[in-house]
């Protein structure tokens, strides 16, 4: 009976032992700090962006908006993700509900620009980084490159002759009346 005691009670002693151990739970994976915080879902999405990771960057986008709320900046840098992601679709509608929350957000302004610049809607482009611009008192230079860039191509465009268009020729109607013609 003296040896069934002691091992039970050396048993008890090893579980006491075990249970306050680090106050790990069992289901805390290896190497994590229970009692740490998380870093920001934000910060570790920017991070995952310059790593040119902008699946798992969304995720973190997402779990940003779980743990501080819908703003501005999530919906930004969601609408940042979709577009590296090539869903411009999706990436243009966010991005202009950031906008909508705070319409003097400079990165979102920004990335709606490139987005619509993407989509081919340069013009609009223009207007939006022609926004960022004065919002942003001209001090990023990406935010400058992107306005050049969409500047020259509007100017592009109205000074472009379409190619199925051929060769103009001026031709006399009447007295003093002049018609444009094309060969195609």
């Amino acid at each position: 009976m003296r040896g069934k005691t002691s091992i039970l009670l050396f048993c008890c002693l090893g579980l006491a032992a075990c249970q306050n151990a680090g106050n790990v739970s069992r289901n805390t994976p290896y190497g994590v700090d229970a009692n740490g915080t998380a870093v920001d879902g934000l910060t570790v999405g920017h991070r995952l962006m310059a790593a040119n990771e902008p699946e798992l960057a969304l995720k973190a986008y997402l779990r940003a908006a779980g743990e501080t709320g819908i703003d501005a900046e999530v919906l930004s840098s969601i609408g940042s993700a979709n577009l590296a992601l090539g869903r411009l679709g999706q990436a243009e509608s966010i991005l202009r509900r950031a906008l909508e929350m705070d319409p003097t957000f400079v990165p979102a302004m920004n990335n709606l620009g490139v987005v619509l610049m993407e989509r081919g809607k340069t013009s609009e482009a223009k207007v939006v980084f022609q926004q960022a611009f004065a919002q942003d008192s001209g001090q990023t230079d990406s935010i400058r490159e992107n306005l050049k860039l969409a500047i020259a191509r509007t100017e592009a465009a109205v000074y472009d002759i379409p190619e199925e268009t051929g060769e103009f020729r001026l031709v006399r109607r009447e007295k003093g009346r002049y018609v444009l013609l094309t060969q195609l």
